[in-house]
This record gives C-alpha cells, sequence and structure tokens, in this order.
C-alpha cells in the first residue's frame, strides 16, 4: 500500500509537470509536449453514454521522422493534425498505427491514406475493421512489430484482450514513454464502455505490460490524463478478478 502511494504521489508530479508543457490549441485538436519527442494529441468524440470524450493519441519522433498512434476521431481531425505536423515539426510521418478497432483510433484514418502514409495494426484489429465496415489498417503483424525511427525504433506489442481483444500498446524506449491507448485507464476512472471488453482477462493483461517495460516513466492512457506507472496499478486493481 505504502509503495502505491508513493507512486500516485509521483504520477501526480508527472500530471503537474505535464501540465506546464507546451501546448497548441487547434480547435478540433489539442497538441501538448510531454518530452522533447512525444507529443500528445487529443481530439473529442461525442457519444451516447458518456457525452463529449477527449480521446488521446500519441506522436513519436526522432529526427525529421515520427509516427503516430491513433488517429484523431475523424478525419477533418487528421488533416488538421498532418498540417501542423508539416508546419510546425517539419517531419516526415513514417507511418500510423491505430492501437485498437474503435473510432477513437481509427476514425480519422482514411485522412492518412490519402496522404499516402502507411497504415499499421494487429491483425485483429483488421479483422474487426473489415467486420465493422470502418476505414481499414492496410499492414498487419500478429504478437509484435518493431518500427524504425530515424536512429531508433518504437516497440509495438499485443499482451492479450482487455478494452477489446484486439488492443495493443506502444513503447519508446529513448524517452521512456508508454502509449496505452484505452487498455489503460487515467488515474480515478471508471471502467468505461465496456461492450467490447474482455474484463475476465484486462488485469493479467496489464500485468504483462508492466513486466515488459520496467523502466516506464511517462505513460499515456486512452481517455484523460497522463502519468506513470501507477495508471498501470490502477487499472489492474480496478478489473482485477478474485479467482
Amino acid at each position: 500500500m505504502k509503495k502505491f502511494a508513493l507512486s500516485l504521489c509521483f504520477s501526480l508530479l508527472c500530471l503537474s509537470l505535464w501540465a506546464q508543457q507546451k501546448s497548441w490549441d487547434l480547435g478540433n485538436i489539442l497538441i501538448t509536449q510531454l518530452t522533447e519527442n512525444t507529443f500528445v494529441h487529443a481530439s473529442f468524440l461525442q457519444t451516447n453514454e458518456f457525452g463529449k470524450v477527449s480521446c488521446n493519441g500519441l506522436i513519436v519522433r526522432d529526427g525529421n521522422e515520427l509516427i503516430i498512434f491513433d488517429t484523431p476521431t475523424d478525419n477533418a481531425g487528421s488533416q488538421t493534425l498532418l498540417h501542423w505536423i508539416q508546419h510546425t515539426l517539419h517531419a516526415r510521418v513514417r507511418a500510423i498505427v491505430p492501437t485498437h478497432f474503435h473510432s477513437d483510433c481509427l476514425g480519422g484514418l482514411s485522412a492518412f491514406h490519402d496522404a499516402g502514409i502507411q497504415s499499421v495494426a494487429h491483425e485483429l484489429t483488421i479483422e474487426l475493421a473489415m467486420q465493422n465496415q470502418v476505414a481499414v489498417p492496410q499492414k498487419g503483424f500478429r504478437d509484435q512489430i518493431l518500427l524504425p525511427l530515424g536512429n531508433e525504433q518504437v516497440i509495438v506489442r499485443y499482451f492479450g484482450a482487455g478494452h477489446t481483444k484486439d488492443n495493443v500498446v506502444a513503447y519508446f524506449a529513448k524517452e521512456k514513454v508508454l502509449f496505452g491507448g484505452c487498455l489503460l485507464k487515467e488515474l480515478h476512472a471508471s471502467k468505461g464502455f465496456l461492450g467490447d471488453a474482455v474484463t475476465a482477462d484486462w488485469s493479467n493483461t496489464v500485468g504483462k505490460v508492466k513486466q515488459a517495460f520496467p523502466d516506464i516513466k511517462w505513460v499515456v492512457p486512452g481517455h484523460g490524463q497522463v502519468g506513470n506507472k501507477a495508471l498501470l496499478d490502477y487499472t489492474i486493481q480496478l478489473f482485477f478478478v478474485q479467482k
């Protein structure tokens, strides 16, 4: 308990530091610099159950190349994001990676395809996108893919079901940033939308993420505030099932 409390305090400190970072309000999306080479992009989704929801994605950069994780929620937001990247970061987008098949991850995918940017996703995400008749990612992987980025690489890995059966996470070791997407919850969040969830597996899946990446400094959830490893612990506890 004491260890968790210390982790929680450090996570609150991370939130305070993140709130002081440089940001760009572009109307339909908000971009906040997290570290020297990572930026959180947030767009908005109108839902029946939860109202207007802010949805996070991540931009990871090395040199003049970058990779984006999750699209804004629609094509207009994606076009805004790509315009900002072109005129502010002056970098080439190597790939867009939707971390699961919901619209808060690939609702703006067509705009990336129209711009000639390759999309990469788990095979299950491709399958579910086809079933749901939404924009379909182009290149699939099964367990893990290492995406080259400048002189670095980003790990995208599937650990199991949770928020959906296809959710993946991404880790940028250079700056110790984990993009957890909707597999991970912000501190004090509710369980949220469970329509496609596998709640019995959720805690175990997040436990595998925690074990695989012990050096995490920053954690970006699919919705809400950025934190640290306390978000993994919180999500594990939130979905823990006594067996």
